[in-house]
């Protein structure tokens, strides 16, 4: 080996060994508390700080500098942070986009803690801990590693590491201190993170942004052994550390020299695009839909005095109105993250990349160095450069289709380190070049005026794309990723439009900025940037405009007014304190405000007492209605519930409303409600008495005779084939779009069939072979055990889980490989086993979603829908949060019916609900089938199965091992 060969090498184990540290102490910390610590970097900038001020400050020995710095304030700090800020989220559920909020809130506050105590300026006089020889470096790693094996392997410790790791729930149910074990992990990471500054700092820019922004980069080390393996991680931190070190030989020429150069110089980062974008995503419980509140309402007068307070900078003069010119700039691109994160519910940490690429664009254009275009005048410069920075948001928008949580953090953070690296950083895009002012525009005070113009272009379209049909899907994708897709939203699209959109927005405003400032500054689009500017719109209102525009003041306004560091320091605190105050500081101020005020309650006087006792105030109960709506925080129903139906054909029965049923007390329960005779409990042995079945001849041509034999061809009154099916629901009718015999090639293309599925995890066979038909008219049931297979059955019906083998055919054609959204526009809706419901949205608003992504676009559909389930009173402009289990099972349905299906998929529908809403739901799903649509449920309740269902599968080890009458396999059950 050459000499120079061996010296590269040497220097690439140096810097693979400290690139080792960093994924230790991630992975360390992950694994104990499923947290990935974006703070690792600021704390590893604060110990190197704190150890530069021991030692060169006050005068101390390098060793007790090193081991007050590393034994006692880094696992000090650790600590601190499990203890004071992410235990109270886990208290809370460890929500990920919570836990991702607070970690970049640690981060954002100790950059901002360490600018305002030791300046912004680089520091070269770091004490050097471990001699510039490699072995040094590397020995520590591989002792850290070996430890670690040690202690996870044979020790009481490590066990209970595991555990924790494995299902925390459980492992706190075996007494183990979970708390304890998470506590522990944090000290090891944050000791990890210290020593790696230490080590790290006399060989690089000590300052609060360069040096926290370099640990993070070699992030890539711990994604790529998933966030579990350490000799995996150290083996990828020294491979790439040598090979990037073994790059600087190479001297290539030509076009491509500037870019080879900074890939050569940039290894980590290109490792951290390949291990986000390429490699399967970390964090797969991140995957769980996100819970959603109540959008808190703007405070009264609000958006008045925002106005008028952007409107004063045109009274300022000289510094101050140069720094306000930053402001609406600030705000646009802030707004950008409001339509991506704050509306579209996606984790993006890349809005500085798409900043800079509008200035940097908008710069080239103007000065007439874009490569195929003419020089342009500043503001069709900036047009232009909006409308090519668009399509860019697929870089971040497409990892969004299959990535969720920490994955998707990973990703859009990868890709804003990436453009400030390989772009902005580099002579060849950015080296001489200025960014002029529009013409008429060059005074600060004309120009602000312009901004001003923008900003309201850009707060105009934020609001369209918050508001009307696109608001809506944003907001369920939001809210619920599956439940949207199973309404009919195209989830994949909407999800690359909002990140375009993003672009575009934050293009737009980092074009302001650039014009703003006459010049094109790479610093102020850095990924610190990202990380401060997410921060600050999450804890201010994700989904506001006003909290955006809020967040654009302060982070200019305070960081002019004061040391730099000021406005970083305040939103990391707030963004650290979200366990304490989960729904924003506003909605914090307000309840405080509102528990101070003094209780003021309103006194009748003696004639409104008069006046009350001769009042008689009776609800009144709309005919032709499934159900009342309860009063506001019931958690019952009464039986009356769904008594009637309203007539939802353009042509009228003559049949009169039935009467309601008898009402009963709001504590009435299954044990009470009626039942129908032949009902018996599972397990008694005894075959159930024929049943009246809705929909059949009968004596008093109501549909309560005796049962259609199953297989048997409806009859034209009330089930499937006839043209204009209505169903007879107490005397009105049920009629949804696409009624009538609908035929495909000579198979019904309501017919949905499953022919041979088959679905393996592993070594086990979660589906073997499973076949089964739900045709339409009838209702199909499924029922077993736990761990049958009838879930797995289920999600590949309805699109969520692709088979290994076999079909899923609707009307004789293959949808085996179609998603949930494109089952759902062909006709096949679902409802799920947990409630799949958009809480910021109100009650008519989540109909309205299925009526919109639906099969078939009605806009009355989803008016007759809340009228079918009794929806449409006072309930409709209710959010949906908070809503009892009775009334949201409702809402759910009437979105799936609001979309026109021909095929209608239940997962336990009865779950949560009382007796009087199980018999009220089981009345509406006879209705359906009557009215022909195709109905598979899949449901504990034997009871209601034996009442509903024509056919019944029975699934064993995922099998089907009976199918037959409901009443002839139920009985067998019963009696086996």
């Amino acid at each position: 080996m050459s000499s120079l060969t061996y010296d590269l090498t040497l220097a690439g184990l140096s810097i693979g060994g400290a690139a080792a540290l960093t994924g230790i102490g991630l992975i360390v910390t992950y694994r104990a508390t499923g947290v990935l610590n974006f703070a690792h970097g600021a704390i590893a900038m604060v110990c190197a700080y704190l150890l530069r001020q021991f030692t060169v400050e006050w005068g101390w020995p390098l060793a007790l500098g090193a081991s007050v710095t590393l034994l006692v304030v880094a696992p000090a700090i650790g600590m601190a942070l499990e203890r004071f800020v992410f235990r109270p989220l886990s208290l809370l559920g460890g929500d990920p986009a919570q836990t991702l909020v607070a970690s970049i809130g640690v981060f954002v506050l100790l950059v901002g803690g360490a600018a305002l105590v030791w300046g912004t300026g680089a520091r070269a006089d770091a004490p050097t801990l471990v001699s510039a020889d490699p072995w040094g470096q590397l020995a520590v790693a591989v002792a850290l590693v070996l430890g670690v094996g040690a202690v996870t392997r044979w020790t009481r410790f490590g066990t209970e590491l595991r555990a924790v790791v494995d299902d925390r729930p459980l492992a706190v149910l075996g007494g183990i201190d979970a708390d304890r074990v998470a506590a522990a992990g944090w000290a090891f990471g944050s000791f990890t993170a210290g020593l790696t500054g230490v080590l790290l700092a006399p060989y690089v820019r000590l300052d609060p942004y360069g040096l926290p922004l370099l640990v993070i980069e070699v992030m890539a080390v711990a994604v790529a052994a998933r966030m579990r393996s350490l000799p995996v991680a150290v083996a990828v931190a020294l491979g790439i550390g040598v090979a990037q070190s073994q790059l600087t030989r190479l001297h290539p020429s030509g076009w491509a020299e500037p870019l080879l150069e900074a890939v050569g110089a940039n290894l980590f980062v290109v490792a951290l695009l390949v291990a986000a974008l390429v490699l399967p995503g970390i964090g797969g419980r991140d995957a769980l839909p996100r819970p959603a509140t109540v959008r808190v309402p703007t405070p009264p007068g609000a958006r008045v005095v925002a106005v008028v307070l952007f409107l004063l900078p045109l009274g300022f003069a000289g510094s101050d109105l140069y720094t306000s010119v930053q402001v609406p700039a600030l705000g646009v691109v802030l707004l950008s993250l409001v339509v991506v994160t704050g509306r579209g519910g996606q984790i993006s940490l890349g809005q500085a990349a798409y900043a800079g690429l509008g200035a940097l664009f908008t710069a080239l254009l103007a000065a007439g160095r874009f490569p195929g275009l003419p020089r342009l005048p500043e503001l069709a410069a900036l047009a232009v450069a909006v409308l090519l920075v668009a399509p860019l948001g697929v870089l971040t928008g497409w990892p969004a289709i299959e990535r969720h949580g920490l994955a998707l953090a990973v990703a859009t953070f990868a890709v804003g380190v990436g453009v400030s690296r390989f772009v902005f950083e580099q002579p060849y895009a950015v080296a001489g070049l200025s960014l002029g002012r529009p013409a008429g525009f060059g005074g600060d005070r004309a120009y602000y005026a312009l901004e001003l113009v923008l900003l309201a272009a850009a707060l105009l379209a934020a609001h369209t794309l918050r508001r009307g049909r696109t608001g809506r899907a944003l907001a369920a994708m939001r809210d619920h990723e599956a439940g949207a897709s199973a309404a009919g939203v195209r989830v994949p699209a909407l999800k690359l439009a909002a990140f375009v959109a993003g672009a575009a927005l934050a293009a737009l405003g980092g074009g302001m900025l650039g014009m703003g400032l006459r010049a094109f500054d790479a610093t102020e689009y850095d990924p610190v940037r990202s990380l401060l500017w997410f921060a600050a719109v999450v804890v201010l209102g994700s989904d506001s405009v006003l909290g955006a525009l809020v967040a654009a003041a302060l982070l200019v306004g305070l960081d002019a007014g004061a040391r730099g560091g000021v406005a970083a320091a305040l939103i990391g605190l707030l963004a650290v304190l979200v366990g304490r105050f989960p729904e924003g500081p506003y909605e914090a101020l307000r309840t405080a405000m509102s528990r101070l005020r003094p209780d003021r309650r309103a006194v009748l006087t003696p004639l409104g007492t008069r006046a009350r006792r001769h009042l008689r105030i009776t609800p009144a109960v709309r005919p032709g209605a499934l159900g009342q709506y309860p009063a506001t925080g019931s958690r019952s129903t009464s039986p009356a519930m769904y008594a009637t139906a309203p007539n939802h054909t353009t042509s009228q029965t003559n049949a009169p409303p039935a009467p309601p049923g008898p009402t009963a007390s709001p504590d009435t329960r299954r044990k009470s409600a009626p039942r129908p005779a032949s009902a018996t409990p599972p397990g008694t042995g005894r075959r159930p008495e024929p049943r009246p079945e809705p929909g059949t001849p009968t004596d008093d041509g109501q549909g309560a005779g005796r049962r259609t034999p199953p297989g048997a061809p409806a009859a034209s009154g009330g089930r499937a084939g006839g043209t204009g099916r209505r169903a007879a629901v107490g005397g009105g009718s049920v009629r949804w779009a696409g009624a009538g015999d609908s035929r495909v090639n000579g198979a019904d293309a309501r017919m949905l069939v499953a022919r041979g599925l088959r679905v393996a995890y592993g070594g086990f066979a979660a589906l073997d072979g499973a076949s089964l038909d739900v045709p339409p008219g009838r209702v199909t049931a499924v029922v077993g055990p736990n761990g049958a297979g009838k879930s797995t059955l289920f999600h590949c019906l309805a699109g969520t889980l692709r088979p290994s083998g076999g079909q899923v055919l609707l009307g004789g054609r293959d949808i085996t490989r179609l998603a949930a959204h494109a089952r759902t526009r062909l006709g096949i809706a679902r409802t799920f086993q947990q409630l799949a419901v958009f809480p910021s949205l109100t009650v008519a608003e989540n109909v309205r979603v299925g009526a919109e992504q639906g099969r078939i676009a009605d806009p009355g559909a989803a008016e007759r829908a809340l009228r079918l389930f009794g929806l449409d009173g006072p309930v409709r402009s209710l959010p949906a949060a908070g809503l009892p289990t009775g009334t949201l099972r409702r809402v759910e349905l009437a979105r799936a019916l609001a979309g026109s299906p021909r095929v209608l998929l239940l997962d336990e529908p009865a779950a949560g609900l009382d007796t009087a809403e199980v018999a009220a739901l089981a009345r509406v799903l006879r209705a359906l089938a009557a009215d022909g649509t195709a109905l598979l449920v899949v449901e504990h309740d034997l009871d209601l199965v034996a009442d509903l269902a024509h056919t019944v599968h029975v699934m064993a080890a995922g099998r089907i091992v009976a199918s037959g009458p409901a009443d002839r396999v139920l009985d067998t059950r019963a009696g086996g």
